[in-house]
């Protein structure tokens, strides 16, 4: 694998976190002020994408869909099955 594939797969998951905290950011400021919201469905999708991280690090910054089970425990699921497939094709990448 070439650096640049290497540099564009990390380029797409800073993009793809920083997505998933925006999209719990703007859904908490749409529910504060009763305005249309982001659906659960589009939440997780963004998760499952790959921004798991950045899903869980904005629910907990703006305090938000924390009282839901699914969210307080799926989201860091999501994060845990994805470092763990990191970790484990990360070192058999070549390079």
């Amino acid at each position: 694998m070439t650096a640049g594939v290497m540099y564009g797969i990390a380029i797409y998951g800073v993009a793809v976190n920083g997505i998933g905290f925006a999209m719990m950011g703007i859904d908490k400021k749409r529910a504060i002020r009763g305005a249309w919201r982001i659906s659960e469905a589009s939440l997780f999708g963004a998760a499952l994408l790959g921004g798991a991280l950045g899903c869980t690090l904005g629910m907990h910054h703006f305090r938000h869909k924390t009282k839901h089970w699914y969210f307080r425990y799926g989201m860091p699921c999501i994060f845990l099955v994805q470092l763990l497939l990191l970790l484990y094709w990360a070192p058999r990448l070549p390079i």
